[in-house]
């Protein structure tokens, strides 16, 4: 997984997995989802991400099965 915040544009850019996207799809106004080939969601675009997300604490933590 990658995460990708572009500050200039205030954009959150997050990769579940490399994948060739097939399909884009709007959520909302501001967000957008990529599809591989199957319809499984390889990649998320946040525009405005600062107001809609909490930027400068982000967090990631892996739970042991």
């Amino acid at each position: 997984m990658k995460i990708r915040y572009f500050q200039d544009t205030d954009t959150l850019y997050i990769e579940l997995r490399p994948a060739l996207v097939s399909e884009t799809r709007d959520l909302d106004e501001d967000t957008v989802i990529d599809l591989d080939e199957r319809g499984a969601i390889c990649a998320m675009t946040i525009e405005h991400a600062s107001e809609r997300a909490d930027i400068p604490t982000f967090s990631y933590e892996q739970i042991a099965a």
